[in-house]
Order: C-alpha cells, then sequence, then structure tokens
C-alpha cells in the first residue's frame, strides 16, 4: 500500500529521538527548524549533536533508551545502530499511539522519513518506495528546478511587489545568488548594469521588460536619476522590477542611492546581496586578499579619481604605508599615477601586483608583474576594463600556486616543467 504523505506542524511540540549518531546528527536540525522540542536519548552523540546540546537547543537525556522515555511525545525516532532498541522503541510507540519512524528498518517502520528539501516557502517531501537513494536523487532535481525558478517563476499566486536589489555577482552566471535568480525569473521589468551577468537574460520570458542602464566608460550612459525613475515608475504602475547589477549592490553599485529614492517615494524594496568582484576576482585568478603570515587586512579602493585630484577622498599615503592587501576597482587607466603615488609614500617597486581582465568569465586572463614594472606590461598585453588590480605580497600565493601545479603536472607527464613566468602571463585563464 502507498503511504500517506503529511506535513506535521511540530512547534512546541516534543519529539524524542533515540541514538545520537550519524543518522540522527542529519536528522535533529530539520526537526528544530520546524520548531520541534528535541529530547536525544543516548550515552554518546557525535560533536556536532554536542554543540546543539551545548547551545541548550536539545535536551540530552546521556543514557541508553528505557521504557517511558516516550511520555508526552508527538513523534519518536529510533535511530540507534541496535535492532532490538530500535524494536523496543518501535514497540512502545505503537502500543502509546506515536508514530515512530526507525532508521534500521522501514518495512517495521511506523513512519517514513521523506528526502526533503526547503526552498522559500516551499517544503519537498519525496518517497521512493524505500529506496532513499532515488528519492534524494528526485528531491535534488526538484529543489534545484526551484531555486533557479525554472519550476515555478512567475507562475505563483504570491508575487512579490515593488523592487529587488539584485547583486548578480562578478560575472559568471552560475555566482548570483539562488535568492537573487529566484527573483529574477519572477521579475516583470528587469533594469541591468553593464557588468550584470548578461546571460541570465536569455532565460528570462519574452514578455519581460529589459531596460539596458549600462555606464559604459568614456561612452554611453544612463544617468542615476533616470534610473531612479525607471524603478519608481513601473514599480508603482503595478510590477515587479528587479535592478540587476554587477557584484554586489552596496560595495561601489550606487545601491543605497536607488534604496533611498525608493523608499522616498513609499516603493518597497527587497536588498539580494551579490558576490563582490573585490574579492571574488582575485581569488578566481588564484590570488587571495589575505593569507595567514602574509596579510591580515585588505583595502577595497575605488580608482576612478586619480591619486592627486581635488576630488580624490582616498588616502593613498596611508595606503602607501600598509602592509594590507590593495584591491583596485577601476584602475586601468589611472595606475601609472597609482604605481607612482604607492612608491612615492612607501610601497617597494618590487611590490608584487596581479591585474585580472573580465573575471570570472571564460574569457579571463591574469597578468603578473610588480609595482615598478604593472604600467608597461599592462600597456604591452592590452589590458582593457573591466579589471581588477591587487597589489601586495598576496600575490606571491599565486604564483606559488601556479609552480606547483606546474610541478605536479611536469612530474605526471614524466618530463621537467618549464620555468614559470616571473611577470607577464595574459595567456592565463581561470
Amino acid at each position: 500500500m502507498p503511504p500517506y504523505l503529511l506535513g506535521l506542524r511540530l512547534r512546541g511540540r516534543r519529539v524524542v529521538v533515540v541514538g545520537g549518531g550519524r543518522v540522527a546528527q542529519r536528522r535533529v536540525p530539520a526537526l528544530l527548524a520546524a520548531g520541534a522540542r528535541v529530547v536525544l536519548v543516548a550515552p554518546e552523540v557525535t560533536p556536532s549533536l554536542e554543540d546543539l546540546i551545548a547551545d541548550g537547543r536539545v535536551v540530552w537525556e546521556r543514557r541508553p533508551y528505557r521504557p517511558g522515555d516516550l511520555d508526552g511525545a508527538w513523534l519518536v525516532q529510533a535511530l540507534t545502530d541496535d535492532p532490538r532498541v530500535n524494536e523496543a522503541v518501535a514497540a512502545e510507540a505503537e502500543r502509546s499511539r506515536i508514530w515512530c519512524v526507525r532508521a534500521d528498518d522501514a518495512e517495521a517502520s511506523a513512519a517514513w522519513t521523506p528526502a526533503g528539501g526547503r526552498v522559500g516557502e516551499v517544503t519537498v517531501g519525496v518517497l521512493a518506495g524505500g529506496d532513499p537513494r532515488r528519492a534524494a536523487g528526485i528531491r535534488d532535481a526538484v529543489v534545484d528546478g526551484l531555486r533557479d525558478a525554472t519550476l515555478e517563476a512567475r507562475r505563483s499566486r504570491r508575487k512579490p511587489a515593488g523592487v529587488a536589489l539584485v547583486g548578480g555577482g562578478p560575472g559568471d552566471p552560475g555566482l548570483i545568488t539562488v535568492r537573487g535568480r529566484q527573483l529574477l525569473a519572477q521579475a516583470d521589468v528587469v533594469i541591468t548594469d553593464r557588468l550584470a551577468p548578461r546571460l541570465l537574460l536569455d532565460e528570462l520570458p519574452a514578455d519581460v521588460e529589459v531596460i539596458d542602464a549600462a555606464k559604459i566608460p568614456y561612452g554611453r550612459t544612463v544617468a542615476q536619476e533616470r534610473i531612479n525613475e525607471h524603478l519608481v515608475e513601473h514599480a508603482k504602475a503595478g510590477k515587479f522590477v528587479v535592478r540587476l547589477k554587477g557584484g554586489d549592490p552596496f560595495v561601489f553599485g550606487r545601491g543605497a542611492e536607488e534604496v533611498l529614492h525608493c523608499a522616498r517615494h513609499g516603493v518597497p524594496v527587497t536588498v539580494v546581496p551579490g558576490v563582490t568582484s573585490a574579492v571574488a576576482v582575485p581569488a578566481a585568478a588564484g590570488v587571495p586578499v589575505t593569507h595567514r603570515g602574509v596579510a591580515q587586512e585588505f583595502h577595497v579602493v575605488s580608482a576612478h579619481v586619480a591619486p592627486g585630484h581635488p576630488a580624490s577622498t582616498v588616502d593613498w599615503e596611508a595606503l602607501g604605508r600598509s602592509q594590507g592587501t590593495l584591491v583596485l576597482l577601476m584602475a586601468v587607466e589611472r595606475m601609472a599615477r597609482i604605481a607612482n603615488a604607492l612608491m612615492r609614500y612607501g610601497r617597494s617597486p618590487d611590490t608584487p601586483v596581479a591585474v585580472v581582465q573580465d573575471g570570472t568569465l571564460p574569457r579571463q586572463r591574469a597578468l603578473f608583474a610588480t609595482l615598478e614594472t604593472v604600467v608597461e606590461e599592462m600597456t604591452a598585453a592590452g589590458v582593457r576594463p573591466p579589471a581588477i588590480v591587487v597589489v601586495g605580497d598576496v600575490v606571491d600565493v599565486a604564483r606559488e600556486i601556479d609552480m606547483i601545479r606546474a610541478d605536479y603536472l611536469a612530474a605526471e607527464a614524466g618530463s621537467a616543467a618549464p620555468p614559470a613566468d616571473q611577470h607577464g602571463d595574459m595567456g592565463r585563464a581561470p
């Protein structure tokens, strides 16, 4: 006979878990997420369960199971590695008319735990005739479809309202957050930036209005005021608007300006953080912004105004004296003045520099140089925006990683590795 699926509301209700091993470690967090009062009966528990106990989230009866432990329970999980104990627990539960799940014997179990997953307000539970691997595979497929909104997009009766300010990540469409992708799939209007992951737009239904709000360096641009007006106009017309931005909307993204404008006009805004290119792009090129024993701090700097310019608010003197990593955005056109300023204020000309163009995209390429040589090598390589510049000794960590990989591959191939290029390497892929 097929089972009857039922969603249990366990908030504030006593659930007894007998056993403290790996199966309990997987199931207890889900019970806690449902609001259950979990009582764990076991002589020993895993470290993860011990953390939950120490936090006061689980009551631990540190002993073997004994009759009477199920009193007042609404649900029981028999999860020990001893079938006789599980059988005794199930028998007491049956006498007390309490639903009991046995982990060791599905046929003898009064209830089954489905392979479950949750995406937003949707909970998925799958049973596959006692085949847990098949159930988990189907669950994963459904959850993935809900996460990227291919199963649900704009068909929900509870559609979002107002504006969603979504950080699209550094460029690779796979690096947008799950929440960002969900909201994008529900949009009526998408206002997109030049650096937003454009491939995501191809997945939108044909009736979604896409507004290009690109700001091209030294070229065509859409005024920020007009972007603000678009947000309010479309939201006031009852449309759900997604403002899709590159990186994180609150890291040199003018996101707060847009939120303020919407707030002044009574338009609700949901902010979805994104993976900032200031960290993700160096990482994609193998450059850590911090590294134990090398750099304990890093500074993210918008370099759209050159050192010495009256409009500059960056303390280049302090950055020159600093020992931390510098991550420079929008620095390509001003790199000569930046390098000179850093060297003038204390950075060694031999300080390693990495320049990563089109980070996280298939056309990504990286160049390694020093403060003294970086401008010449950028010019020779034809570096163009968007590119991120990393200044500091952490760049040598990336070089070390490259050399180790080259040595390993050479050893596997049975030949000597070619000498590592000490500077330019614009052919380097992610």
